[in-house]
């Protein structure tokens, strides 16, 4: 029947031990495909790629979005940069790739490598460049639509979930698209954004909410009903508390800033950690960077920077400094950063999701708890033999 059980996707991990969302034979092909589909124009005679494997629910949403309209779709598995950072590029021009899923972290990777690998493909069949997984800082962006879509081709950028079989929001082809942001939620997804009285807002950062029901949704986590309704049907009736934080402006832009447990509430203030990397991004030095939430006597909350340099780039007193008044400058001096710490990299899942939880765990020397989804377990390491160093 349509309503049985067709797979089960677990979730990053992002906040906790994984969850194995209950998907149906009805239920996630048909999101995956009309997402891919009415979202992306993908259609026949296209070929589809996302740099994904199929642990991460972009993998199943690749083989339903792509061949149910019609598509030819692209598997690979292996490095994006390896045995050159041409690599992925290579792939696109050798297989007339029209449609490439990316995530913000991959491009800033890349970014580091600079522009001229891209001179050596032929990237002329994309049509569009769709991402997810993480929110977008502003330099990335413009690089990959300056240099990988030559300031022709859209990006799409796509959010929403496993437990959603596909987005929440995205950019509709038939509106501008602006940096960073989603210009739509992806028909059929009555999206919103509630403050912490239940209200409808605009023009201020609230929860992330769906207030009707829409297909693909899952039919709960495995064998876990109770903590399925907790994390998600708990806080209003009949809304579904997506756990991200979202603003929506009076054009119709949507924006996110992360998770809504990841938000930092410093001097009255709450402020997503997104926010904060983008200003850090936004140095040539950085190459990426983490924020999280710490405990401080005298604001509530403070907010810890982790960065990761370029390579030509190393660290030094004077550049963490220009960081910081950096960051002051952009956000407030009421917000500014307690610190910034230099590492090698920051913890990530297999689909290069940030792990803020296990930064946070990792300082302030609390339990990590589940840590299969982790990928590069020795950031998590580098990060916890700072714990000495801080000074909360």
């Amino acid at each position: 029947d349509s309503s049985d059980p067709l797979m089960l996707l677990y979730t990053s991990g992002t906040t906790g031990q994984p969850k194995g969302a209950v998907h149906t034979h009805a239920g996630f092909p048909l999101k995956a495909a009309f997402d891919a589909g009415f979202g992306m124009d993908v259609k026949q005679g296209d070929t589809f790629f996302w740099f994904t494997d199929m642990g991460w629910m972009m993998g199943p949403f690749l083989i339903f979005g792509g061949l149910i309209n019609g598509a030819a779709v692209l598997l690979y598995d292996g490095a994006p940069d390896f045995p050159a950072p041409s690599r992925l590029w290579e792939l696109v021009s050798r297989h007339q790739v029209s449609h490439l899923g990316v995530s913000p972290t991959l491009i800033r990777s890349l970014m580091q490598h600079g522009e001229n690998f891209l001179l050596q493909c032929d990237l002329s069949s994309l049509k569009a460049i769709g991402s997810t997984g993480e929110p977008w800082n502003y330099e990335p962006w413009i690089w990959l639509f300056r240099h990988a879509g030559k300031e022709r081709i859209p990006i799409f950028n796509y959010s929403g979930g496993t437990e959603i079989s596909g987005g929440i929001l995205g950019n509709v082809l038939l509106r501008p698209i602006t940096p960073m942001t989603f210009n739509s939620p992806l028909p059929g997804m009555a999206a919103n954004v509630f403050n912490e009285k239940g209200e409808e807002v605009v023009n201020e950062v609230g929860e992330l909410v769906l207030t009707k029901p829409w297909v693909g949704m899952t039919n709960g986590f495995w064998k876990e009903p109770s903590r399925y309704e907790k994390a998600y049907w708990s806080r209003w009736t009949d809304v579904w508390v997506h756990g991200d934080w979202a603003k929506r402006d009076e054009n119709g832009y949507w924006t996110i800033s992360g998770r809504s447990d990841d938000v930092i509430n410093t001097a009255g203030k709450r402020i997503g950690p997104a926010e904060i990397e983008s200003v850090l991004v936004g140095h040539p030095a950085v190459a990426e960077a983490g924020v999280i939430g710490v405990p401080d006597q005298l604001k509530g909350q403070a907010a810890v920077c982790f960065v990761v340099l370029t390579q030509s780039e190393k660290p030094s007193e004077k550049l963490k400094d220009d960081l910081l008044n950096l960051a002051s400058d952009a956000i407030g001096k009421a917000i500014k950063p307690k610190a910034v710490y230099f590492v090698s990299g920051l913890p990530k899942t297999r689909n290069a999701k940030v792990m803020r939880r296990l930064i946070r765990a990792a300082y302030l020397n609390e339990p990590a708890g589940d840590l299969s989804t982790l990928e590069n377990r020795q950031t998590y390491d580098e990060i916890a033999g700072l714990s000495a160093q801080k000074n909360l």
